[in-house]
């Protein structure tokens, strides 16, 4: 039977490069080669490690930085898994304002939520500044894990202003087709996005380890006459998500 070691290909103490980062390469070339296929698990580090002569720190270290490029991924209670191949991922573009339902059905995949909860209440100070609302207006939070073809790919908080819907109970799959049969669907945007790692709770709830790393998207959407109606947290798993935008210079 052929080993761990001789299907990705061995250390060599010759390289001047660090073993750590000699695993590394040799995972990566073994992931893009097809030798190790996609959803396919490695074994333990412990195993690892004893295969290779190496540290179980030197073989976390190499894992790490696998999982931070998006070519493996930890499930929690089940170990590391190579990644789905980047056909898989997908692209979001920050150049279209468009819903996470609409994301995905324009690339064939089937969006599906279950609700954390949906609730109407008072706006608290935040949410009043960032949505120019008075104190005691009412406003209406959904939070809920966002999936993609049964696979968790986003834990999503919204909140919009009580004008935008009839009741907490307005919204189905999509919240931005509830805004649109009230005419209130927003025309644009601001974006921010920053690196986060997954912790705590919200590890959890998307079933991976405990510090992988994800992306932070905060959106403030308004409409035509320049009222916000949607402020939005979303947090996306890094293995499943590439971000793009369109640049171009401008004219002198």
């Amino acid at each position: 039977m052929t080993s761990f070691s001789q299907l990705v290909g061995g250390l060599s103490e010759q390289n001047r490069a660090p073993l750590y980062q000699q695993l590394q390469r040799a995972l990566r070339d073994a992931i893009e080669d097809n030798r190790l296929a996609a959803d396919e698990a490695l074994p333990p580090e412990r195993e690892l490690a004893e295969e290779f002569g190496i540290s179980r720190i030197t073989v976390r270290k190499a894992l790490d930085a696998l999982v931070g490029e998006g070519m493996l991924t930890r499930r929690q209670g089940a170990g590391t898994f190579v990644a789905a191949r980047s056909e898989s991922r997908v692209e979001k573009s920050f150049s279209k304002l468009s819903s996470f339902s609409e994301d995905m059905i324009s690339r064939g995949r089937r969006p599906e939520s279950v609700w954390l909860s949906r609730s109407a209440g008072t706006v608290t100070p935040e949410e009043a500044l960032t949505l120019g609302l008075s104190p005691g207006s009412q406003v209406y939070r959904f939070n809920r894990i966002r999936y993609a073809d049964g696979e968790p790919m986003a834990l999503e908080y919204s909140t919009v202003p009580g004008f935008c819907l009839a009741s907490e109970m307005s919204v189905g799959e999509s919240l931005y087709e509830a805004l649109e049969q009230r005419s209130v669907r927003p025309v644009r945007a601001l974006q921010r996005l920053r690196a986060i790692l997954f912790t705590g709770e919200r590890a959890k709830l998307m079933g991976i380890e405990d510090g992988a790393p994800g992306l932070l998207i905060e959106r403030r959407s308004f409409l035509k006459d320049g009222r916000p109606v949607e402020v939005t947290k979303s947090y996306y798993r890094g293995d499943a998500y590439d971000f793009v935008a369109e640049l171009n210079t401008s004219a002198s």
